[in-house]
């Protein structure tokens, strides 16, 4: 049976084209590309040329680019070595959204549990749009770091980024826009950020590599004791393959971006179209224009999220009820939570990405299993 895949938001295939630029590092180029000898410099230079890449498609320099594992050690960087560059001084402040990523707000929680920070949570609009004055209204003088999520990961929704840079004060402005690099414009002076995380699997690149702008001057400080890679802020052997994959995949973006984000867009339209058509009582959850067009949350009406996605699973289609770092848990998502605080609703949702790699035969097929599971499922559901 086909497999047909609704779930590019926790993580993308591979394009064949990264994998093939990838292929010679694993084996016959193996080098360290901190050693001095010929092996290691052209390690080194594969390196450099994948900065290239990503610098070029941020529109910052070469040496602002910091790789590392992925985007969850980027923004852990981002907010622990900023608040570790304060440490020592007035007690420093913290602003982000109620909505970001567990690895932002676990990584915020944790510090102002342990006194090293006071912070302030904005709440999102119900269309799950953070509104500017909102977060401009929070700064204080002693604000150190603003980190609001440039795309959420579970409904999609496009924060108000440029915005917010024009107008953050002294603080330090970063942004977590693993979502966004497949399909908005990322470049880092247009949206005046300090710091920028992006990951290689949500673009069709390889697990396990990502890496985060840090703007000339910033005061970062290292999070891990080590070697001296990476300008000393991140330690620890490159992922030479990884690194090269991350490289090939940003280069992909910058070339087929736009008719990527046309193809996406219109089977994205042809799914909601098909779902308020055949399905009664299903709402869609956050903005659809200040939205990405690969995302569509939709809650169910009377149905656990959970039992859909099982039901789908055995028809051969793949999809999500959020955050597949959340997977497992008990608890309704916090995103769904600050937009409704409604613990049916959050529940009831069911998140479906699309991708490079959809079709509208993908579409088509899951338009003709969605519609039986869900009358079947209310059938049963104890919520009427």
């Amino acid at each position: 049976m086909k497999y047909h895949y609704f779930d590019n938001a926790a993580t993308t295939p591979m394009d064949p084209r990264v994998f093939k630029a990838m292929e010679p590092y694993f084996s016959e180029e193996f080098g360290n590309p901190m050693s001095v000898h010929t092996p290691g410099q052209i390690a080194l230079q594969a390196l450099d040329n994948a900065r290239n890449s990503v610098s070029k498609f941020l529109n910052c320099l070469g040496q602002e680019v910091i790789f590392t594992s992925g985007a969850t050690e980027s923004n852990n960087l981002a907010i622990k070595g900023i608040i570790q560059a304060y440490s020592g001084k007035d007690k420093p402040h913290v602003i982000t959204s109620a909505i970001e990523h567990h690895c932002v707000l676990e990584t915020v929680e944790r510090l102002e549990k342990e006194g090293k920070i006071g912070a302030t949570y904005i709440k999102p609009q119900p269309d799950g749009v953070i509104k500017a004055e909102d977060v401009i209204k929070e700064i204080k003088d002693n604000t150190v770091l603003i980190s609001i999520m440039y795309v959420n990961n579970e409904i999609g929704t496009i924060q108000p980024i440029a915005e917010i840079g024009k107008n953050k004060g002294k603080a330090i402005f970063h942004t977590d826009a693993v979502q966004a690099v497949n399909y908005l414009d990322c470049d880092v002076k247009k949206l005046n950020i300090d710091m920028l995380s992006l990951s290689g699997h949500k673009i069709y690149g390889p697990k396990g590599i990502g890496a985060i702008f840090v703007k000339q001057g910033t005061a970062l400080k290292q999070i891990q004791q080590g070697g001296a890679q990476e300008a000393g802020l991140r330690a620890g052997t490159h992922n030479v393959p990884g690194i090269v994959g991350l490289g090939k995949a940003i280069e992909l973006i910058s070339k087929e971006g736009k008719k990527d984000y046309d193809k996406v867009e219109k089977l994205r339209d042809q799914l909601w179209a098909g779902i308020q058509k055949n399905i009664k009582n299903a709402d869609l959850n956050g903005s659809l224009e200040q939205r990405i067009p690969s995302n569509l949350n939709i809650s169910f009406k009377n149905i656990e999220g959970e039992g859909i996605l099982i039901s789908l699973d055995m028809e051969g289609i793949a999809a999500s009820t959020g955050s597949a770092c959340s997977s497992g848990s008990l608890e309704p998502s916090h995103v769904m939570m600050a937009l409704q605080n409604d613990p049916l609703r959050a529940h009831s949702s069911t998140r479906f990405s699309l991708g490079r790699f959809n079709t509208e035969e993908d579409v088509k097929y899951l338009l003709k299993k969605l519609p039986p599971i869900i009358e079947k499922l209310r059938k049963i559901s104890p919520f009427k």
